[in-house]
């Protein structure tokens, strides 16, 4: 019994000892109005135990140059634990036709510590102000494609979408309201596999214009949806899929390639 005992600790010791696998992300999203193509996104990143970044960016094409030619790229870093992503850093650059506008935050905490956006929105004296409460308890746009489920919870369930997210994006502040509409089978490159249905719902708070006729809009949507596939080591969701009712049509971000993979959380840094 005494050597059982020592070989089950010696066993147990090694296990905690390994290092942990950290999950890869790699997805190629295709955009759409009114079933025309209109550009790309890619996103890539690592979720480790405890850490993750998510890189992403995005162009328009075809039609939508003719409009507004626009390229993006975003990045986000932090820490992850059972109540979701605290982010450290936000990084984000648009530049269209008209210009470029760069944010950068650091967080802490889920609370901004500091915020530059250059330049600012013309119109930010039109816009409601941003007060220090409404930038507590939030995360970035990007760590808010991350999701935790909590533990022994179905990654397709239920639990995969009832909750609100609360968003800051450098000017704006509004909330992201998720509820489960139930499972379905996601088919793409890289992934086959079930996928939770949410619909979603848009709130403003701040840092908008009150007399905004796409806020309005968007806040009185009820034709928005996000499907959330599994990356099962970390149990976290990200979207593979949304569909979004807009004034000018639906506007449809679709992966056309999802790759999850797993590496040594020790490794290729």
């Amino acid at each position: 019994m005494r050597k059982a005992r020592v070989a089950a600790l010696l066993c147990g010791g090694l296990a905690a000892a390994a290092p942990a696998s950290a999950e890869t992300i790699k997805a190629h999203y295709a955009l759409s109005l009114m079933g025309l193509s209109i550009g790309s996104a890619f996103a890539s990143g690592v979720v480790e135990p405890q850490t993750y970044r998510i890189d992403i960016s995005m162009k328009t094409t075809g039609l939508a140059n003719l409009v507004n030619s626009t390229k993006g790229a975003a990045s986000a870093t932090g820490g992850l634990g059972p109540g979701g992503p605290s982010p450290a850093t936000y990084a984000n650059t648009t530049a269209n036709s008209d210009e470029t506008r760069t944010v950068r935050m650091a967080l802490g905490g889920n609370s901004v510590q500091a915020v530059e956006v250059k330049p600012a929105p013309w119109d930010a004296a039109a816009r409601i102000p941003v007060t220090e409460s409404a930038k507590r308890r939030v995360v970035d746009p990007v760590s808010a494609l991350i999701m935790s489920v909590p533990s022994g919870q179905d990654l397709a369930g239920p639990a995969a979408c009832d909750r609100t997210i609360s968003v800051f994006d450098g000017v704006t502040r509004f909330d992201v309201a998720l509820s489960y509409a139930g499972a379905h089978e996601a088919h793409t490159k890289g992934y086959s596999g079930p996928v939770a249905v949410c619909s979603a719902r848009y709130t403003p708070i701040a840092g908008h214009r009150p007399d905004s006729t796409s806020t309005r809009y968007m806040a009185e949507n009820h034709d928005m949806n996000v499907w959330l596939a599994p990356l099962p080591e970390a149990h976290v969701v990200v979207p593979i899929h949304i569909d979004i009712r807009t004034a000018a049509g639906k506007l449809v971000i679709d992966a056309s390639e999802f790759q999850v993979g797993q590496r040594r959380a020790d490794s290729g840094r």
